[in-house]
């Protein structure tokens, strides 16, 4: 049994330098702290048991009941982009099992981590410990308790950020998203402002967009 497990976490540590290798380094992530986050958090350990397997593949993982993990790329690449520096307190919209949150740590940051799915907020609590306050609520209404925060980090895509979200970021807050316009999905990074918010679509990317995050069908005569 030992020597089983051995190997198997070989083959995951070859696996997860093979993705920093093709997925990351040929692809402007450019930020060695986010590269050496990636190449040593087992990313298989935050996901549930019948997705591991899939853990290092170059596309969004199914998490179950219309739930995904963001491809490892556009994870590093909406990490880069967000330029965390330490102590920034950060509210994480969509925890799934809490990939996200460990590499922010990692990074030095403060980590509220917001997930409405129970089973998803069980695996990241149980994967994450203490390092991050996992809070179990509609991802929508965020968590207003920790407030005010440095970072908007949503791990998915939305089509419209709603004003009560942006109410729990300071002014200056960067934020950092999957933005979807037009039926186009892009990673994008902004600010908030004292008008609102801002945010500068950069690469082409595939998400899903998280529950409570589509505008309200227009009507039509």
């Amino acid at each position: 049994m030992t020597t089983t497990t051995t190997h198997a976490s070989v083959d995951t540590a070859r696996l997860r330098q093979a993705m920093v290798a093709s997925q990351l380094r040929p692809n402007a992530v450019d930020d060695q702290r986010v590269v050496t986050a990636m190449a040593t958090i087992p990313r298989e350990a935050y996901l549930p048991s019948t997705a591991a397997s899939l853990a290092y593949r170059d596309t969004m993982i199914p998490l179950g009941r219309a739930r995904y993990q963001n491809s490892p790329l556009a994870t590093a690449r909406l990490i880069n982009a967000v330029e965390i520096v330490p102590e920034d307190r950060v509210l994480l919209i969509g925890a799934t099992g809490g990939y996200t949150a460990a590499l922010l740590v990692e990074l030095g940051a403060v980590v509220t981590a917001v997930e409405s799915d129970s089973e998803l907020a069980a695996v990241a609590r149980a994967a994450l410990g203490a390092t991050v306050d996992v809070v179990e609520a509609p991802l929508v209404e965020g968590h207003a308790a920790g407030a005010p925060y440095d970072v908007l980090f949503v791990d998915g895509a939305v089509e419209e950020l709603p004003d009560a979200l942006l109410a729990h970021l300071r002014d200056g807050a960067r934020i950092a998203t999957g933005l979807i316009q037009n039926g186009v999905t892009r990673l994008a990074v902004g600010a908030r402002t004292a008008g609102g918010h801002a945010v500068q679509p950069f690469l082409d990317a595939e998400c899903v967009v998280l529950p409570g995050f589509s505008k309200p069908a227009a009507f039509r005569f």
